[in-house]
């Protein structure tokens, strides 16, 4: 009777684990730990939140007509309840006040600050890619990028008319398509088509859209419970947890793009050749 070898149980494991290595999900896997995602993620949300959200505090400011204030963006875009809203509100100053005890050094600052988080953006696509860093002269497309950011951000706050309806939303997906998929374009300095760079916009905005559900479910009674156990140290944590959650969807989103750009192809390849 031949002797069984002692590889022989090990053997359907060590296929799986080949098979998974050199599936797209595999190769996904081991591009999101050379990226290092979870930890990019986290240095996106501390760098918008110090950055970031105080240049919306003070361009939301700006708006005497309308007066919302940041805190109610902030609030429309977690897409929380009512009750969650009046909590992120309470984090923040008024529009007035905001607007009154800014300085221009504070605003210089900010400006000078915000470009740090340009540049941690631009690596993040950079690692997705496989590509060098840009030269340093480079530098004006993170002040390009940031002025447009913010730009975008308050008017898609300030339009109403994207509101409430289905042409509304349509319209706000497809502006977050266009920036997101603009974003890489001029981060990567052009060094990537543009055919190249809209899966990942697309993937980005899909992951958006996913976020503020999750944020409806999850998001909204965390930060009611919270104010009442931790009070407005509470939201805080979890307006963190949610940037470190926007984080995850703009550096995953890109790298999703990136496999289906590369992966499309071969699907299509075989489906051809299975046909034939």
């Amino acid at each position: 009777m031949p002797k069984k070898s002692p590889h022989a149980g090990t053997s359907l494991f060590g296929r799986l684990r080949r098979a998974f290595r050199d599936s797209p999900v595999g190769r996904g896997w081991r591009r999101s730990t050379d990226l290092e995602l979870g930890s990019r993620s986290l240095g996106f949300a501390a760098l918008g939140l110090l950055t970031l959200v105080p240049l919306l505090l003070v361009v939301s400011a700006a708006d005497p007509e309308r007066g919302r204030g940041f805190a109610q963006w902030l609030g429309d875009g977690l897409g929380v309840s009512m009750a969650s809203k009046e909590q992120v509100e309470e984090l923040f100053a008024r529009p007035g006040q905001a607007l009154r005890t800014t300085t221009a050094f504070g605003i210089a600052a900010l400006a000078v600050f915000g470009l740090t988080f340009g540049a941690a953006v631009q690596t993040g696509y950079e690692k997705v890619w496989g590509l060098p860093s840009a030269r340093w002269y480079a530098r004006w497309r993170h002040v390009l990028w940031l002025c447009v950011l913010v730009a975008y951000l308050f008017v898609s706050a300030t339009t109403r008319l994207w509101r409430g309806s289905l042409t509304g939303g349509f319209a706000a997906a497809l502006s977050a398509l266009l920036l997101f998929w603009w974003s890489q374009r001029i981060l990567l300095g052009g060094r990537v088509r543009w055919r190249a760079l809209l899966p990942g916009a697309l993937a980005t905005v899909i992951g958006l859209v996913g976020l503020r559900v999750f944020s409806r479910l999850i998001f909204s009674p965390l930060i009611a419970s919270n104010a009442v156990t931790y009070g407005p140290f509470g939201t805080v944590l979890v307006l963190q947890s949610w940037l470190v959650g926007v984080g995850v969807v703009v550096f995953g989103g890109a790298l999703a793009g990136r496999l289906l750009h590369e992966e499309l192809p071969r699907f299509t390849h075989a489906w051809k050749r299975a046909r034939s």
